[in-house]
């Protein structure tokens, strides 16, 4: 427990000064780093044709991050398909199969990550680094790109833009993602990592036989997947293995990187909202006028414009993820009771799947952790967790708001927000207000479709899968546990994590064509609903506030944000989580 406090208390010490950076770019403000960065993105700008300056409407961002997404979509395939050819290819690798293909590609431009094959094996350095390493970096920055949009549309700006999708995607790599990148990378390779084109190594063992050790460039794509919380692997069994996460400080590397920018985000989100106070509202009179400041005209909107919104979200997710990793811990504390049926120690069940290096407490940690910022990396094998130690990372997909991926979870949860703030609005007989605008039937309508979504999408390809052959054919371990991996697979396809309990024999046409749909709408149709929610509220004026006005900057809306987050994904994947992990922990302790 000691090791889980310390390992959160670093974590809030750094990121902190970090949110504040990334809020620095987002917000358009000067850093320190601007003299070379402004100089590196001119460049890219005049290169793109891109004039950084023009605003778009949430309709044609969205059209301009799809669009992007699918011109490299298109390329990255490509590559895999011809990855045999003898450029960068010592262990001739060939190419990669169509559904495999269509598979993977969405997958790493979604920021899913999910993997149906072995990585030191079905891929080449070129397809490595052309199609992964480079994916990794594009799919992280563009859910950052949209999470701002969403924010500045929050933040209701008077212009009907919010920002230049362009502009934001080069500004979020080249001043967050490779300079960290960078310095994440060479710390890797320091303490061991391997970082180069040399071909696979094989030794004799001490037992006789040869064994084949995959090397490559894993330093530089271990440090993108875990900071653009990407999470594919560059061996099969991802940072569980030594090559990719050799020493209990990699290990916190990785840990704190996953961690960093979805957490920044939300303290971005609050200074972003913070900074209205230029913005024009209503006034008593019903007109407009632009505020030097808008305490000087509207003492009521100070609480909401100089609140503290981030602090309420960060809050909520953070009591959610505290709780699930407390539950994570304690039962594989517990060990697995069939042991002692077989004359061993009970306790000895708590170390299945996990690396002595790491033991259960970083195991749990990181389990968590991953699933709960979206990343999908694995220091220890999910399929081995016992079966409520299981349940927590499938239930946060399930959830998705618990800080999430790049983005997401902040998104995701200001959905839950809305929903929060309907909830009250009609037990005290008022209309909802959000920030200071007034939510409405079509903001109800869209934060509605788009909470749905998600559990639609698991729920829906679950149902195929176990209704017909070639879904159960994937089944490895029938029962209550086959169910559970048929779940963890599209909940975390749907939630864009990529994580998987690996036991799911998945790489057929059925299980990479319905996982690649999954991760396909997952991504894209929340992205769109949600910058409409932001274009809606943006053109809306604010509001003045009144005693019946519910704050959402406070530790109680934070408490009523978490019952309503955990109500609905009680009556959405409850049944289903009772016939999954539940009933296979009912069995093992009965």
């Amino acid at each position: 427990m000691f090791q889980i406090i310390l390992t959160i208390i670093i974590y809030l010490i750094i990121v902190i000064p970090v949110g504040i950076y990334v809020y620095h770019i987002a917000a358009g403000k000067r850093t320190f780093a601007d003299p070379v960065f402004d100089r590196v993105d001119g460049v890219i700008y005049k290169l793109g044709g891109i004039d950084a300056e023009k605003g778009m409407s949430w309709k044609k961002y969205a059209a301009s991050l799809i669009g992007t997404n699918a011109v490299m979509m298109l390329l990255g395939y490509i590559v895999l398909r011809i990855q045999s050819i003898p450029l960068l290819n010592p262990n001739g690798i060939g190419g990669m199969e169509p559904s495999l293909s269509f598979n993977t590609i969405i997958s790493f431009m979604t920021n899913t990550n999910l993997q149906h094959y072995s990585g030191e094996s079905g891929l080449s350095y070129l397809s490595q680094m052309l199609v992964i390493i480079f994916m990794m970096f594009v799919s992280a920055a563009s859910g950052y790109a949209a999470c701002i949009a969403f924010i500045r549309g929050l933040a209701g700006k008077s212009k009907d833009n919010v920002g230049n999708f362009y502009a934001d995607l080069v500004r979020i790599t080249t001043r967050v993602l490779i300079p960290f990148s960078i310095v994440g990378g060479l710390l890797l390779v320091w303490q061991g990592v391997p970082q180069n084109f040399s071909e696979n190594i094989v030794v004799n063992t001490l037992e006789g036989a040869k064994q084949v050790i995959a090397t490559g460039p894993v330093a530089a794509l271990e440090i993108i997947k875990h900071l653009g919380t990407n999470g594919g692997g560059f061996i099969g069994a991802n940072s569980a293995t030594p090559i990719e996460n050799p020493t209990m400080l990699t290990n916190l590397i990785e840990l704190y990187s996953m961690m960093l920018l979805p957490g920044a985000c939300v303290i971005t989100f609050g200074k972003m909202v913070r900074d209205r106070k230029r913005d024009t509202v209503t006034n008593t009179e019903g007109g407009e006028q632009s505020l030097v400041s808008a305490k000087d005209y509207h003492p009521a909107l100070t609480a909401s414009i100089y609140g503290r919104e981030g602090r309420s979200i960060f809050a909520a997710m953070g009591i959610i993820f505290i709780i699930g990793l407390s539950v994570c811990f304690w039962a594989e504390s517990q060990g697995n009771p069939a042991l002692a049926e077989i004359g061993l120690s009970q306790s000895m069940g708590s170390m299945e799947g996990k690396e002595v290096r790491f033991g259960v407490a970083q195991s749990a940690m990181f389990t968590t952790t991953t699933t709960s910022f979206t990343t999908g990396t694995v220091n220890n094998m999910h399929d081995t967790l016992t079966p409520l130690g299981g349940m927590i990372p499938m239930l946060h997909m399930m959830l998705n708001v618990v800080f999430g991926g790049k983005g997401v979870g902040l998104m995701n949860m200001i959905m839950y927000a809305i929903l929060a703030v309907f909830i009250c609005g009609l037990m005290i007989g008022r209309t909802p207000e959000y920030l200071g605008k007034k939510i409405e039937g079509r903001e109800m309508k869209l934060a509605a479709l788009c909470i749905i979504i998600h559990p639609l999408l698991i729920l829906t390809f679950s149902a195929i899968a176990v209704g017909s052959q070639a879904g159960l054919a994937g089944i490895t371990n029938p029962g209550f546990h086959g169910l559970s991996q048929v779940l963890y697979e599209y909940a975390s396809s749907a939630a864009n994590n990529g994580s998987g309990f690996e036991g799911l024999a998945d790489n057929t046409l059925f299980w990479n064509v319905t996982t690649g749909l999954a991760m396909f709408f997952g991504r894209y149709l929340s992205i769109v609903i949600q910058l409409a929610i932001a274009g809606s509220l943006m053109k809306k004026r604010f509001v003045n506030e009144s005693s019946g006005t519910l704050h959402t900057d406070n530790m109680s809306f934070a408490v009523i944000l978490v019952f309503v987050v955990y109500i609905f994904a009680a009556l959405t994947f409850f049944p289903v989580l009772s016939l999954g992990p539940v009933a296979e922990h009912l069995t093992l302790w009965s």
